[in-house]
């Protein structure tokens, strides 16, 4: 298989722009929550289930492009992924029931699938020598969280121009123009007709019999969960409960004079510094081992949380928060889809790592969708933050017994 021992390849600059593309529409949800529920007069429950189902549908889609990827093309899996992205958000720009938006988030979610982490690292992965991939898929995923930066307050700022419709068509436009850079990502190639003696299907197969592969999968849920109930409710959360800004004081000079602005601020904060994460991540994911990294990012986050929600939510601690938590927020992808890479090789990577990612979204799914629920039935997403530092705790120990060494699966490498 042709690797460049160069860490700054063309692959990586265009799926890190495809990447950061991606993301920066799929964060920026969580702000139209309160909109989108007030035009309708919805039940919170309403539009957060759709989050959910599109969080579903992503991990879903995961393993299904991921397999198209691997098996015909990883151009053609990312082309289908734009169309069906854009065509579930202009859809969903038109959509004035509830039901509605939940079947069509089906299509956003297998967009975001198709044009996400699991197509765009197995790319990255395959083009990046030995010594460089690990730092190379925390490249990529910083340039997600860079998405996440910008999503969410230009998604604020285009809500105060004009309508959450006009928005919704303008992301579905900018998400067809990434495939104008496909010209100019020259794929990696294939490992050679020799070496794929073992089917996909078989590959597969052995990977969910080896318990490593399974503890894997079943450490990823709690990320999901944890991010999905904050991309989809933290805006909404900080509205409610954080106390009000001051007029007048550092954060009113920065132009957060509210508690919505606040909101999207705080995502923005959590995409910033989990770029340096990431990268911090990437960095020592190629010296130490992947699987004790990931149980201390998944302890450090409980600890935070429960930090968090133990004190008086307030601006000053709402953007603490968020600054710690991003340090920890995507720091796991480059560490798991590495920790994958390295034990079952890179031939199916796609489809692997799409399937531990599955794990993810059925967590972002329960993580949406509860929190939404609780809010209806409690008044408060009290109970939902609590979850969260319970499986986050589960995550840290279950990645323990992993045994980080290469698996000898014939055509996976």
């Amino acid at each position: 298989m042709s690797q460049t021992h160069r860490l700054i390849t063309p692959i990586l600059i265009m799926g890190s722009i495809i990447l950061l593309i991606n993301f920066a529409i799929r964060a920026s949800f969580g702000v139209f929550q309160i909109p989108i529920a007030n035009e309708f007069g919805w039940a919170r429950e309403e539009f957060s289930l759709a989050l959910a189902i599109q969080n579903l549908a992503w991990g879903i889609g995961q393993p299904i492009f991921g397999a198209i990827a691997d098996k015909f093309g990883d151009r053609k899996a990312i082309i289908l992924g734009a169309l069906v992205y854009a065509a579930g958000l202009v859809l969903s720009a038109f959509a004035t029931l509830p039901e509605a938006h939940q079947v069509y988030e089906v299509l956003v979610g297998f967009g975001v699938a198709g044009t996400g982490f699991g197509v765009i690292l197995a790319i990255i992965g395959r083009a990046s020598s030995d010594e460089h991939r690990s730092m190379s898929l925390a490249i990529a995923t910083a340039a997600g969280s860079a998405g996440q930066v910008v999503g969410p307050l230009l998604a604020q700022l285009l809500l105060s121009a004009m309508p959450w419709q006009t928005v919704f068509l303008l992301f579905a436009g900018i998400i067809l123009a990434t495939l104008l850079l496909l010209p100019m990502m020259r794929v990696a190639p294939r490992a050679p007709k020799a070496e794929e003696e073992a089917s996909l299907s078989a590959i597969v197969g052995r990977a969910m019999q080896d318990s490593n592969y399974i503890l894997i999968f079943l450490g990823f849920f709690s990320c999901g969960y944890q991010l999905g109930f904050m991309t989809a409710h933290f805006p909404a959360f900080i509205t409610e409960a954080c106390g009000a800004i001051t007029p007048g004081g550092f954060l009113y000079s920065l132009g957060i004079t509210s508690t919505s602005t606040l909101g999207a601020a705080a995502l923005s904060v959590i995409g910033l510094t989990n770029i340096a994460g990431t990268l911090a991540a990437g960095y020592l994911g190629n010296r130490y081992s992947k699987k004790n990294l990931l149980a201390a990012v998944y302890l450090a986050r409980a600890l935070v949380t429960f930090g968090f929600i133990s004190f008086p939510i307030t601006p000053l601690s709402v953007l603490i928060f968020s600054a710690l938590m991003g340090m920890l927020w995507l720091a796991t992808v480059p560490l798991t889809s590495g920790l994958v890479a390295y034990i079952f090789g890179l031939r199916y990577m796609g489809t692997l790592y799409g399937i531990v990612f599955f794990s993810h979204q059925l967590g972002s799914f329960i993580g949406i969708w509860l929190g939404g629920r609780m809010f209806d039935v409690y008044g408060s997403y009290t109970l939902v933050w609590w979850i969260g530092v319970g499986v986050g705790l589960f995550s840290a120990l279950v990645h323990l017994p992993i045994r980080e060494k290469p698996t000898v699966m014939l055509g996976a490498n």
